[in-house]
């Protein structure tokens, strides 16, 4: 099969659509498919800052990148950027020169918009993962207008896509109950972004390394049981609700600290918050850290605390549990559907007082933390990517089926 995938984030720009996307393509490449990328061309600033692993280039990746000349957007973000509208043409002959089975949209913005128009002028099936919910996001990022306005603006944007898609994926329940919300009356099918089978790979020279090089960077971590929280750093993903928690956690467990692994454009204020409410002495912050790392950081804490409220799959609770780390987690949206319950961990409410309690059990019981250490190995194995990509797989197939019996 020959399989364009778009999408408005990709890398040197990280977050959950870029890796689902990448890992998605690698995957496909894998079981024997060609695939091309279409997506945004970064600034050469951005492109010299990338973490991006230089092994990971476009000139070294398995399957082909377009990259369509961009526009800043730092009015409303500083890592984002959008796509010249002048651009169509670009698109429209890589497309023919690639003449792709299928079309699959991962974002829904001018790359996204692109890749629609030439699904739907030349006939090509045409596959959209719906990954964000627009209308409780924009408000992140637009201050100029009013609530009520932004989710209207986020509704429709997405349903231009739903409506016209051959074939709806979505990355959990909650967003496949949405697509019906929306008055979109089309069978939805549920597939979660993998996790690359490679990060189960563990070497003890780098863990005892990496553990050296965080002592060295963060030494007020030394002696103390570490809360992990991994992910970008951005006011909506409730991150400051984890003082509180530390807060109550050292009231019975002094020697607690809380480690922040990730950059982005909350990091500056959140340190602030840190310092400003006393906790600099037991809050850390590790920066951006390369994916292939991530997981021996995972195994230099006790617990995994993921606070967010907004997040549309949590895949950083199924990275902790495949690194055999109990999470701690607010079931809301995507971690309802990774968790369900409490498997590998605890899901709790909003509530600071609960997900404390949470913690102080993993912290002080041994034998509970062993048993659910366990349970988060086995239950993150469902979300291994080598098990998921034949799924995606069937959903092409499925869209290449439906569009024949469209004409």
């Amino acid at each position: 099969m020959k399989i364009a995938m778009f999408t408005d984030a990709y890398y040197p720009r990280i977050n959950g659509v870029t890796v689902s996307v990448h890992s998605y393509a690698t995957e496909l490449v894998k079981f024997g498919h060609t695939v091309c990328i279409v997506c945004l061309e970064y600034s050469e600033e951005q492109q010299r800052s990338s973490f991006f692993d230089e092994k990971d280039s476009d000139e070294k990746s398995p399957f082909k990148i377009v990259r369509i000349p961009s526009w800043s957007f730092s009015a409303i973000s500083k890592e984002d950027r959008v796509a010249r509208f002048d651009k169509w043409r670009r698109v429209k002959k890589a497309m023919k020169e690639f003449q792709p089975d299928v079309i699959h949209i991962n974002s829904e913005w001018v790359i996204g918009y692109f890749g629609a128009l030439y699904a739907l002028h030349y006939h090509v099936p045409f596959v959209f993962t719906f990954h964000t919910m627009w209308e409780d996001y924009l408000a992140n990022y637009v201050n100029f207008l009013p609530d009520a306005s932004l989710r209207r603006i986020g509704r429709s944007v997405v349903k231009f896509y739903l409506k016209r898609a051959d074939l709806i994926i979505a990355p959990t329940k909650k967003i496949a109950s949405v697509v019906h919300d929306y008055g979109i009356q089309k069978q939805v099918e549920i597939l979660p972004t993998g996790i690359p089978d490679s990060r189960e790979k563990y070497s003890l020279i780098r863990q005892t390394a990496i553990g050296l090089q965080l002592s060295k960077k963060c030494p007020q971590l030394k002696g103390k049981k570490i809360l992990l929280f991994v992910g970008r750093i951005v006011k909506e993903k409730n991150l400051s609700f984890l003082f509180d928690v530390l807060e109550n956690v050292q009231k019975k467990l002094p020697k607690t600290a809380l480690l922040f692994v990730g950059g982005g454009p909350y990091l500056d204020e959140l340190k602030l918050i840190s310092e400003q409410r006393k906790l600099s002495k037991s809050v850390a912050f590790a920066g951006y850290i390369p994916s292939a790392d991530l997981p021996y950081f995972y195994r230099q804490a006790q617990v995994f605390v993921f606070p967010s409220k907004t997040e549309t799959q949590g895949l950083v609770t199924v990275e902790a549990m495949l690194s055999g780390l109990p999470v701690v987690a607010i079931g809301e949206l995507g971690t309802v559907d990774v968790m369900q319950g409490d498997h590998g961990g605890f899901m709790v409410g909003d509530d600071v007082g609960q997900f404390s309690d949470k913690v102080i059990e993993l912290l002080k019981n041994q034998q509970l933390r062993k048993k659910k250490s366990q349970e988060a190995l086995e239950w993150g194995k469902k979300w291994k990517i080598s098990a998921l990509t034949p799924r995606l797989e069937e959903c092409y197939e499925r869209a290449m089926l439906i569009r024949k019996a469209k004409g």
